[in-house]
């Protein structure tokens, strides 16, 4: 299981710049391929310097089973007419699992760069950052503590917002010893239909699609296919 972090880390990273806005939404993923479900819960809240983000994912077998959570912050100290933003990068990640029990810690710090369309239907961003893991051992039984990663996120919109196309991917250095492995890939592209887009459901936020979560060394050693069945209710 990983973040389901989609639109809402760039798209809401670059409404930060308008105070009021303020965005969650609650999705419920089932995955074919760990056949379970996942909800996520996500919120957004923008500020006078910059926003904070967070989302905490749960994974169902049909207890829960997996537990996992990310909080961000972003600086934002630059803009350049107001269609790209350079922030500094500050965030925790970590959660368990009723089998493998607490995953390790991980402290990040970094810059993000983000851009959008003049019609904010197309938006992306691009964070390096250090990464601190704590708890992680190397392939030769040396601690591991300095790592790093890098992530970008994008939205895509078409049809007049009929669709959605976002994700992210997230590529980082973490030792696994008993893979034998020390980097991890990982995308998630969704895509949604928006239901609001049909006449008098205007107030229903309410959108159906699939995400597929494309990943080397994250759940096994290898390359994984993991496609779901996915609605979102956005608050």
């Amino acid at each position: 299981m990983k973040s389901r972090k989609i639109w809402t880390i760039l798209t809401l990273l670059l409404i930060s710049m308008t105070p009021k806005v303020v965005a969650q939404n609650v999705q419920l993923h089932y995955d074919f391929g760990r056949n379970a479900a996942t909800t996520t819960v996500e919120m957004f809240r923008p500020d006078g310097g910059g926003s904070t983000f967070f989302f905490v994912d749960m994974d169902y077998t049909p207890k829960v089973s997996e537990a996992y959570w990310e909080i961000a912050r972003e600086f934002c100290f630059w803009q350049d007419s107001k269609v790209n933003w350079l922030s500094v990068h500050v965030e925790y990640n970590g959660g368990l699992n009723t089998v493998a029990g607490s995953f390790n810690n991980a402290i990040l710090g970094g810059l993000t760069y983000s851009g959008h369309s003049k019609d904010w239907s197309k938006t992306w961003s691009l964070t390096a950052s250090y990464k601190a893991i704590p708890g992680t051992i190397g392939l030769n039984g040396e601690r591991q503590v300095n790592n790093f990663q890098i992530t970008g996120v994008w939205n895509l919109d078409f049809f007049d917002h009929w669709l959605s196309f976002n994700g992210f991917a997230d590529f980082w250095r973490e030792a696994r010893p008993w893979q034998g492995t020390e980097y991890i890939f990982i995308t998630e592209p969704q895509l949604w239909v928006n239901l609001n887009k049909i006449k008098g459901w205007d107030k229903i936020n309410l959108s159906l699609g699939t995400e597929v979560e494309l990943s080397s060394n994250f759940v096994q050693k290898g390359f994984s296919i993991m496609p779901t069945i996915a609605a979102k209710w956005i608050f």
